[in-house]
């Protein structure tokens, strides 16, 4: 206990210490919430995948879908990395980069406001991102809490609040730069602690050999057989169409495989704390390298993570009051016969994930509030300081006042997060469905066809607005017929047809609008 308790000091003494660090930074807009648009590739590779990859994937998505998919639940890793990393960094990077830059935009709904030229579009993206972000934090505090659990035993409700105020004080102090520089020391200790994890994990059960041979013998009824040395006979069983479905290639349910993949690998490129990482990176060379960075860090930790989850059958489910398996016990259930050195090593693991994508999501949160709902009518300001140094006076005022605002709706959005957390309504993977369902489904086709296609128009956004919301609350509100897995990823593919073919028979944008928003490409 000393060593779990000294180890996560220091940690979070350092995350701490970084935010005092980069406070001098952060007192003017683009220093809050994009770090001056001059975070190298390395911070910004590593800040993408800590936001990407939470206590959300090790404790709930690793958890349950280990446990439905077994071993092919390692697909789900790799889509993250070729699909949610490397793809989204070649079709996103580069555009996203120069036309927010181009545009002055500072957040994806200031993005659609003046892509699209409608106040209306930013209003209510900046609405939908608030909400929709409050269930996503949720599941955040939800897995971290479960795993200081049980690596501490400390009640879950103070572990949740204690994530809480940590995370508020360093990004309160330091915005995005902090945020970033956080992220790289935290994606260090995640890189290092999966494969101690991994490694331990598979030691305890007889070598990967053993552990597979196990799993194999395990039917799809998940009722436990004796192993049949002639069927399973080596490390390779995995690719043996005769064995179980836990240790098959592509497991028991192919499609809902696929469904889960689609929603946690392409559901990236429309949420705006993920895209929000390509406003700030220096230029289009630290976009490459970027690139490269950010889709081996995936492959490790997401691989990582559903790799060790597809053994979650090899232990004893936690069953819960309603009778039915606790999906987010089965990771800490692994984890807890460990060395008290790996749990302090998961703990510090799982806190640097989480406390990664908590401070990136309540600033994203934050941010859009501030400048896309209160100060949306404030754009003239620029305008006036040309006139006079009183006007120069005015307008720094007014940017330390929107920083002082977006501190104050960190404290409020992780308020609202926290009460979601003290109870939560369902299990984690659960509540990310209905998070990357929605915003994904509603901002990712108008976004990415925005950057590409000059023929996108404001209907054809407001379609996919509809169609994203619509269709995630109308399936919650029904008890979820479709599970809200499979629903988030129809509503993120859907949402192409949708944006082109509204797009096809409404009213187009000015041609001399939009060749002035493309003409960041020319350079």
């Amino acid at each position: 206990m000393f060593i779990k308790v000294l180890l996560t000091i220091i940690f979070l003494a350092v995350m701490v210490g970084v935010g005092v660090y980069s406070h001098k930074q952060a007192k003017s807009v683009d220093g809050f919430v994009l770090g001056g648009r001059s975070v190298g590739p390395w911070l910004t590779a590593f800040a993408y995948g800590t936001s990407y990859f939470s206590a959300v994937v090790f404790v709930g998505y690793a958890g349950q879908f280990g446990w439905k998919y077994g071993l092919s639940s390692t697909w789900i890793g790799v889509g993250n990395a070729l699909i949610g990393s490397l793809l989204a960094w070649l079709i996103l990077g580069r555009r996203t980069k120069l036309m927010t830059q181009h545009i002055e935009s500072r957040t994806m709904p200031d993005f659609f406001g003046t892509r699209y030229g409608s106040q209306s579009l930013r209003v209510v993206a900046s609405i939908i991102a608030f909400v929709f972000l409050i269930p996503y934090t949720a599941g955040v505090y939800s897995g971290i809490s479960r795993l200081f659990e049980m690596g501490f035993g400390i009640p879950y409700e103070y572990c949740v609040i204690a994530m809480a105020i940590l995370t508020a004080v360093y990004v309160i102090l330091g915005g995005y730069k902090a945020t970033a520089m956080n992220d790289f020391i935290q994606g260090i200790i995640m890189l290092f602690g999966i494969i101690a994890v991994i490694a331990a994990v598979l030691a305890a059960q007889g070598g990967l050999t053993e552990a597979v041979h196990k799993l194999a013998a395990i039917p799809a009824d998940g009722a436990t057989l004796n192993p049949d040395p002639s069927i399973v006979n080596s490390q390779f069983s995995i690719f043996n169409s005769e064995t179980g479905p836990f240790a098959s290639l592509f497991g028991p349910d192919p499609w809902g495989l696929l469904g889960v993949v689609i929603l946690t690998s392409l559901g990236t490129m429309g949420l705006p704390q993920m895209v929000g990482k390509f406003y700030s990176i220096t230029d289009e060379s630290a976009i490459r390298r970027g690139t490269i960075i950010s889709t081996i860090f995936a492959i490790i930790v997401a691989g990582g993570c559903y790799f060790l989850g597809g053994f979650g059958r090899l232990y004893d489910p936690v069953i819960a009051e309603n009778g039915k398996i606790a999906y987010d016990s089965i990771v800490p259930a692994m984890l807890v016969t460990l060395p008290d050195a790996l749990i302090a090593l998961v703990v510090l693991l799982v806190l640097s994930a989480s406390m990664s994508t908590l401070a990136s999501l309540v600033l994203t949160s934050s941010s859009t509030m501030t400048l896309d709902l209160i100060y949306r009518d404030k754009k003239s300001l620029p305008g006036e300081v040309e006139e006079g140094s009183i006007d120069d006076v005015v307008a720094e005022q007014v940017e330390r006042r929107k920083v002082v605002v977006m501190r104050v709706l960190i404290v409020f959005f992780i308020v609202i997060s926290l009460m979601l957390a003290l109870n939560p309504p369902t299990f984690i993977a659960q509540l990310m469905g209905i998070s990357w369902g929605a915003l994904a489904g509603a901002f990712l086709a108008p976004f990415m066809l925005g950057l590409y296609w000059r023929g996108v128009t404001p209907s054809g956004v407001w379609a996919c607005f509809t169609w994203g919301v619509g269709l995630t609350v109308v399936n919650m509100m029904l008890g979820n017929p479709i599970n809200p897995i499979n629903c988030g990823a129809i509503a993120m593919l859907g949402g192409f047809p949708v944006v082109w073919l509204v797009s096809l028979f409404t009213p187009k944008l000015p041609h001399s609008d939009i060749d002035k928003m493309f003409a960041c490409y020319k350079k």
